[in-house]
């Protein structure tokens, strides 16, 4: 459980450190953009649900090793679920423009979800 903790985290963070980089100098300099959230709360968001799922889904192989498949879809309903609930004070406000404010939010969403996807998919297939 630890080498695959330690192989995860020595890709996610630097992967982690890149995006969250890219997208600070992208939203806040080059375009700035006026967000709702700012990039560091909706990267805290991600990074810690991409690491508490991929924790939970070593905890699952480890113990319960055919259900890993099965953990990893909960964990990404509940994800989904979490987004909606990080999101629901920005539909419910006054803000006409929430188009970069919801890109600023999905784009990261759906690299982090490919991110977990790949290493559940490592983690399913090994023995």
């Amino acid at each position: 459980m630890k080498e695959n903790l330690s192989g995860f985290l020595k890709v996610f963070l630097p992967f982690s450190l890149l995006t969250f980089g890219i997208q600070f100098i992208l939203v806040d300099y080059i375009y700035q953009a006026e967000t709702y959230y700012s990039t560091l709360a909706v990267y805290a968001f991600h990074i810690l649900a991409t690491f508490l799922i991929y924790y939970f889904l070593l905890f699952v192989h480890s113990n319960f090793e055919e259900k890993t498949g099965f953990a990893f879809m909960a964990c990404s309903l509940l994800k989904m679920l979490a987004a909606v609930l990080f999101l629901l004070p920005l539909m419910l406000s006054d803000t006409e423009a929430m188009l970069p404010d919801i890109a600023a939010f999905f784009i990261p969403y759906f690299l982090f979800l490919f991110f977990e996807t790949y290493y559940a998919v490592r983690l399913i297939n090994t023995k």
